[in-house]
């Protein structure tokens, strides 16, 4: 029984070193990144969306670009400031890219207005 117990001990002490693993690797890819630019409306400011959604315009080498937010759009505590006008901030999270755009989930608090 004494054997049978530590066994089981040892898998689930394995199991979650291996997990505690998993979760360091993948926090590696996930690079949290800072945006700073104008935050808008993706549908009233930039008629790019059929619905209300957040987006960043950010200057990058002479250049405009959006970076769209994966988040809950108008339900989002901080879309009321933006919906009409943009306001200049930062967006601290982790960007990807799907079909040639560009999108950051944003972190937990991580949208700020100057």
């Amino acid at each position: 029984m004494k054997t049978a117990v530590t066994a089981m001990l040892g898998l689930v002490l394995s199991f979650g070193l291996v997990a505690v693993g998993f979760t360091e690797e993948k926090k590696d890819k996930e690079k949290v990144v800072t945006l700073k630019g104008t935050i808008c409306c993706s549908k009233c400011e930039l008629g790019e969306t059929a619905k209300c959604g957040n987006a960043i315009k950010v200057k990058e080498k002479d250049k405009d670009v959006i970076y769209y937010f994966k988040d809950n759009g108008k339900e989002e505590k901080y879309h009321g400031k933006i919906c009409q006008a943009p306001a200049e901030g930062t967006v601290k999270g982790v960007v990807s890219e799907k079909d040639g755009k560009k999108y950051i989930t944003p972190a937990k608090d991580g949208v700020k207005y100057d």
